[in-house]
């Protein structure tokens, strides 16, 4: 076990600019959700930790000792793959033990080691099998298993779950969490996936373009993001957006639509966006007009889709209980103490503190 400390990171591809200046740091047992859209620099970060790639500028540190210039094989580092990585043609005792075999342990603390591992993960009856007669699951489990046994200072996970099912991501969402959790091993997690990352981490660091966007709690994301990029990551559906200014010594926003949104506290200022999840619209009252374009029945709950009647024409989604009877047209209303406001200049939140 052991901490993580990234500092001043930048990575170039030529002209490319891919990283930009990342600073952060893991206590020991953390797990550290890096999560953002395809392109955004997650995997080519998680590739510098592992030294798979040389950064450009900065340091990574790993227990105490700076790694940044160390062959992968030094860094005592383990890292679970999108694509598993096995050898085909090894069982899969063999491919858990290939490693240990490498670093020259004993035939008896190679068995006991692998032994652990598969009771742990549940694959002590499949050691004899082939990776090609195992499910998908199954040979996660084994490469998880491979990077257990050498009991590494840090976990790496580029995408584990990507090429499962949805059933079984769950499954192994759970199975992943628990075990990082008994191990306390530090871990750095790269996912696109949301769910994962809310699920998951005890931090999450999302990247946009190459740089931190936000770093907090999977709820601080939620309850209070940094800017509407994070607003609009995080949540399905996505938060809805919605053009306005700051009217009565800003104490409520004067959406372009026609509504007026009063707001807990006060803050003057110019032209806003509030940002208003689907879950906290509500459908009657004096609001919004929609425009309906789709309504989705998922069970439990509705998803209704539409454009706001007015020259900007926002498209918004409204979640909410139940069933809904279809219509043209409908009247949402926002739950005020649930809107967040942000700069409609920078994105940048506006915090309704007095």
């Amino acid at each position: 076990m052991a901490t993580l400390e990234i500092q001043g990171l930048r990575k170039s591809f030529g002209a490319t600019q891919v990283l930009r200046q990342i600073d952060f740091s893991l206590n020991d047992g953390e797990m550290l959700v890096i999560v953002g859209a395809s392109g955004c620099g997650k995997s080519t970060l998680l590739r510098l930790v592992a030294g798979l790639e040389t950064p450009t500028a900065g340091r990574i540190v790993v227990g105490g000792r700076d790694v940044t210039g160390l062959d992968p094989s030094e860094r005592d580092i383990a890292m679970v793959f999108q694509n598993y990585a096995l050898y085909p043609h090894m069982s899969v005792f063999d491919n858990m033990a290939y490693g240990l075999r490498i670093r020259g342990l004993s035939r008896g603390e190679i068995s006991r080691k692998v032994e652990e591992a598969a009771t742990l993960l549940g694959l002590e009856a499949l050691l004899a099998r082939k990776p090609r007669q195992l499910s998908g699951g199954q040979r996660q489990r084994v490469a998880m298993g491979r990077a257990i046994v050498r009991d590494p200072k840090l976990f790496l996970f580029d995408e584990p779950l990507s090429n499962l099912d949805a059933k079984l991501r769950v499954q192994m969402r759970a199975e992943i969490r628990k075990l990082q959790r008994r191990l306390g091993v530090t871990s750095l997690y790269v996912t696109h996936d949301q769910v994962e990352a809310m699920t998951l981490g005890d931090r999450l660091l999302i990247l946009h373009e190459g740089a931190p966007a936000m770093l907090a709690t999977p709820m601080e994301v939620f309850e209070r993001p940094a800017d509407t990029y994070v607003a609009g990551f995080v949540g399905s559906p996505t938060m809805n957006f919605l053009p306005g200014r700051l009217v009565l010594d800003g104490t409520a926003v004067q959406l372009d639509a026609g509504p007026l949104v009063p707001l807990a506290g006060r803050r003057v200022g110019d032209a806003v966006t509030l940002g208003i999840r689907p879950e906290h619209l509500t459908l009657g009252g004096e609001g919004l007009t929609l425009t309906v374009d789709l309504i989705e029945p998922l069970g439990s709950e509705t998803l209704v889709h539409g454009r706001v009647a007015g020259a900007t024409g926002e498209t918004i989604a409204v979640k909410v209980p139940g069933v809904v009877r279809p219509a043209e047209t409908m009247t949402v209303s926002v739950q005020a103490d649930q809107a967040h406001v942000f700069d409609a200049g920078t994105g940048k939140r506006i915090d309704q503190n007095g």
